[in-house]
């Protein structure tokens, strides 16, 4: 497509978009949200992105090839879903880790919950680029 204004306004709503998508993913454990829904609308960013100054700029953009993005977001739920098997629990069980624990304190909590939806976010976001481009690249 070759209009100056979708052109224009592209740069800001991808980064908006962007900005949006990593919001949802991080919200996701405690209110409605998460990897799924905030890889929709990264996915739905860049195909913004590359129907308004085509797939390859969408491609430079992304750096990396989408399959391969699928593929880094499958292992990373999938160690997230064994770890649990490390620590003696039932497969994705939940596994807390307090970092910086100071004298009592609790510190910063990192959970494999979190770990699998942005291995969940990376394959959507994969999965829908990769069909959204070779479209676009058959038009």
């Amino acid at each position: 497509m070759n209009s100056l204004i979708l052109n224009a306004a592209t740069r800001l709503l991808v980064a908006l978009m962007l900005l949006f998508s990593v919001y949802m993913l991080l919200r996701g454990h405690n209110e409605p949200g998460g990897g799924f829904i905030g890889g929709l609308i990264a996915a739905i960013g860049f195909a913004l992105y590359a129907m308004a100054h085509g797939t390859a700029a969408a491609r430079r953009a992304l750096r990396f090839d989408p399959a391969a993005i699928s593929v880094v977001g499958l292992g990373i739920a999938l160690l997230a879903g064994l770890s649990a098997a490390l620590a003696g629990d039932a497969l994705f069980t939940g596994q807390w880790w307090f970092a910086g624990a100071i004298d009592g304190e609790k510190g910063l909590p990192i959970s494999t919950v979190l770990l699998f939806d942005i291995g969940v976010y990376l394959v959507v976001v994969g999965a829908a680029l990769t069909i959204a481009l070779a479209l676009e690249d058959e038009t």
